[in-house]
């Protein structure tokens, strides 16, 4: 008896023993004396995202309020508390790769983050990459010490170019966003690199084809060059058909810098296609400061979606013309194709004009550019061959006297706005051809077929002038192409001048006094900043229209003769 009972004892303390000895192979309280007090991440938590697909849809239509919409996010991503939660992660804080303050943390349970980052947490190895665009407002990127001699972060950190500028402009060709365009100078360091993606990027692509952060572009100040790089991206980029990605698409590696040139098509993913158009001058050849930035308004909240259909350009000088420049606004209907065919052959129609010099003369020594502007909307509406398709047109012409002070002419037919402030005074530089205006309904009167009380089409549309159309204008007289001109305005180089032009999305919203209170905040707000002053008012103009809701394509052009 004695016996089992000193042999059940001795089984007991076995089984607890060996419990012991599990419980503590479990919990490995050796890993306290041996691990250093960097956290670490595995790989595979860094490969999956914060939140899922459908959750990182809705929050980044409640942040950009619209789909396609080209302006800047300064940094901030805010999400709140979302549905369907993957996990929480903390990037390690003694990282070297990191910055503002040696630490960038991703905490999903509080409601705003600021990271510039997207929402999907990289590898380690990418650290260093994505340092580079996480910007802080106001000012440069801080640089780590042990950053130093890291050469991916020297190659993607924005340099200030002191004698020249080049300006690239973005427009997207195909795909979801066809019509999308984006542009930004090569001084325009707080905004640089751009980057284009499908959260939060500079240029928004709602495409499921195209990653969060897909590619990026920037200025290479010793090549003197922009160049693109492949971020990792899921579905890669083409450039010109041929891919410039990692060849290991599972890496989710940076590419190597691609130098771009003008004419390059950018193809992300299979169905998004974007145009590069790339236009140097240097800096004194400019002489004055000009902003331009556009926005489809698409996928209202409540809304139906937009095909963008402004086209938005300027020429300083025109080609072979040193004196002269213009710039201008079309706003198609029904599609795009008359809009584009009126954005390329206005400026070669004025260009071609001025190209006489007795032409030339004549404008100079009168001041005055009626009768070249009349021709060129005359010999444009000749050209074109839209028959079902049509745009509304709105062309400023400038050009420099022998002095070196500027004249400014207007000449548009439809809806898209001019106006300028020279010395506080508000000068309307376009009239307003809808149907429903008080000049048109008399234009049309005295025709012989007034329009009838409460009218606020005519065969459907609610524009009476217009470039194209063909198959309206030989069904119905009232039609017309003949442009309204402005009475040439001066511009003192002692004078405080400007110019917006803008589409009708903009005005529907904001009131010609509303502008250029707005212009006027801007200019003295951000008179201290070293990039392109004449863009960020054209960016706060836009946001101002996103902000109040506008319900259509809106297009901005701001042209500041007082940059200097």
């Amino acid at each position: 008896m004695a016996m089992m009972l000193l042999e059940s004892t001795v089984i007991v303390l076995l089984m607890l023993l060996l419990i012991l000895l599990l419980i503590f192979l479990a919990c490995k309280p050796w890993r306290f004396f041996f691990s250093s007090t960097s956290y670490t991440l595995k790989v595979g938590d860094l490969d999956r995202p914060l939140v899922s697909d459908e959750v990182e849809s809705n929050d980044w239509a409640r942040n950009c309020d619209v789909e396609g919409a080209c302006y800047q996010n300064e940094g901030s991503l805010c999400l709140s508390r979302p549905v369907g939660l993957v996990h929480e992660q903390r990037l390690p804080s003694e990282s070297p790769h990191l910055v503002q303050g040696g630490s960038l943390v991703l905490d999903v349970s509080e409601p705003t983050v600021d990271v510039s980052v997207g929402q999907t947490i990289f590898r380690k190895e990418h650290l260093a990459e994505l340092q580079t665009h996480v910007r802080q407002e106001d000012q440069s990127p801080i640089v780590e010490p042990g950053l130093q001699n890291d050469k991916n972060f020297q190659e993607f950190v924005p340099k200030v170019i002191p004698d020249q500028r080049s300006c690239l402009s973005l427009e997207v060709i195909s795909g979801p966003c066809c019509g999308l365009h984006c542009s930004i100078q090569s001084t325009s360091t707080s905004r640089l690199p751009l980057t284009l993606g499908r959260v939060s990027s500079d240029l928004l692509l709602n495409d499921s084809e195209v990653s969060g952060k897909h590619a990026m572009i920037n200025w290479n100040m010793d090549k003197k060059k922009w160049e693109l790089v492949d971020m990792g991206s899921l579905n890669g980029t083409l450039l010109n058909s041929r891919p410039i990605n990692h060849p290991d698409s599972g890496s989710r590696h940076w590419s190597d810098p691609i130098e771009l040139t003008n004419g390059d098509i950018l193809t992300l993913g299979t169905t998004s296609s974007v145009h590069v158009q790339i236009t140097s001058t240097a800096e004194n050849e400019m002489p004055f400061g000009v902003g331009m930035t556009s926005d489809p308004m698409s996928m209202r909240r409540g809304g139906k979606k937009l095909a963008m259909e402004d086209v938005c350009y300027y020429q300083w000088p025109l080609p072979g013309i040193e004196q002269f420049g213009v710039f201008g606004i079309c706003d198609g209907h029904g599609g795009i194709a008359a809009a584009k065919s009126a954005s390329k052959m206005l400026p070669e129609k004025v260009a071609n004009i001025l190209s006489d010099s007795l032409t030339r003369e004549r404008v100079l020594s009168q001041c005055d550019a009626s009768e070249v502007l009349r021709v060129a909307f005359s010999q444009t509406e000749a050209s074109m061959n839209n028959f079902y398709e049509g745009c509304t047109a709105t062309v400023l012409l400038v050009w420099a006297d022998s002095d070196e002070n500027f004249f400014a002419q207007c000449a548009n037919l439809g809806d898209s706005a001019c106006v300028m402030n020279v010395d506080g005074k508000q000068i309307k530089m376009t009239e307003d051809h809808r149907v429903t205006s008080y000049s048109e309904r008399l234009r049309i009167s005295e025709i012989g077929e007034p329009l009838k009380d409460g009218d606020t089409r005519l065969c459907g549309l609610n524009l009476a002038r217009m470039l194209g159309d063909k198959f309206l204008k030989q069904q119905d007289a009232r039609f017309s192409s003949e442009p309204y001109i402005s009475e040439a305005v001066h511009i003192h180089q002692a004078s405080r001048t400007f110019a917006l032009l803008a589409s009708d999305g903009f005005w529907d919203v904001v009131s010609v006094k509303k502008a250029v209170q707005l212009v006027v905040q801007m200019k003295e707000r951000d008179s201290t900043r070293g990039e392109n002053p004449a863009e960020m008012v054209a960016n706060f103009l836009l946001s101002e229209a996103r902000t109040l809701r506008t319900k259509d394509n809106t297009s901005i052009i701001f042209v500041d003769f007082n940059r200097i």
